[in-house]
């Protein structure tokens, strides 16, 4: 069985899907993805364009407005499904890994 393309999510995707919950154009995605990590994840712009234009393909966004060379987007109902799922598979590994690594680490 082939893996599907979207299983698990890396992290610019997974921030650049939670951004798009609210229609944004790529320069304001940038920022927000910034904001939602605090800092941690930065993508820039060849990154963003090249998984919107794969988002795009898959239809997991969609195009909203064009003005000039500005382009917004936002999440479609399939994009919001995966990103659900991959929020699920990711709170999954903290719990599983919780009764591992959850109490002191010098104990390791």
């Amino acid at each position: 069985m082939p893996r599907e393309q979207f299983q698990n999510l890396t992290e610019p995707m997974y921030y650049i899907l939670i951004s798009l919950i609210k229609e944004r154009c790529g320069v304001d995605i940038m920022a927000e993805v910034e904001v939602i990590s605090k800092g941690r994840v930065k993508v820039g712009p060849g990154t963003l364009y090249a998984l919107l234009g794969r988002f795009e393909k898959e239809n997991m966004i969609r195009e909203t407005e064009v003005v000039g060379r500005k382009r917004s987007y936002i999440i479609t109902e399939k994009g919001f499904e995966i990103l659900q799922d991959e929020y699920k598979r990711l709170n999954t590994l903290v719990e599983d890994g919780k009764s591992f690594l959850g109490g002191d680490m010098d104990d390791i």
